[in-house]
């Protein structure tokens, strides 16, 4: 059974950093795509970043670009997402995901495993 857990969220004042974690179990980790989404109250979840199966490729959304940073270690099954110059309008539950799809990684969609989530908050 695969299962994703988030952890690393928190409160920060804007212009802080945090570094969220996916820890993730099963035989899946090494073959599989990783993303991060994000849910701000009474919006919809949205796209923030993905990493390649291999690491070696990543992709963010452009309200994201140049503060946040997502990395892979196969060998510790644990995707991260490094946040730095975080605003107030970057709270959100942050939710990590898997999918097995190499293409169309911004759409939800193409993700087949979630984890539950872990809750930013960023005060001004």
């Amino acid at each position: 059974q695969v299962q994703l857990v988030e952890s690393g969220g928190g409160l920060v004042q804007a212009g802080g950093s945090l570094r969220l974690s996916c820890a993730v179990s099963g035989r899946i980790f090494n073959t599989y795509a990783m993303g991060w989404f994000r849910q701000a109250a009474g919006k919809e979840r949205e796209f923030v970043a993905y990493v390649s199966w291999s690491g070696e490729s990543a992709y963010y959304a452009d309200s994201v670009k140049g503060r946040f940073t997502i990395s892979k270690d196969n060998t510790k099954n644990t995707v991260y997402l490094q946040m730095n110059s975080l605003k107030p309008e970057d709270a959100a539950v942050y939710h990590c995901a898997a999918a097995m799809a190499r293409r169309f990684l911004i759409r939800q969609s193409s993700y087949d495993y979630w984890g539950q989530g872990t809750q930013v908050t960023v005060s001004s």
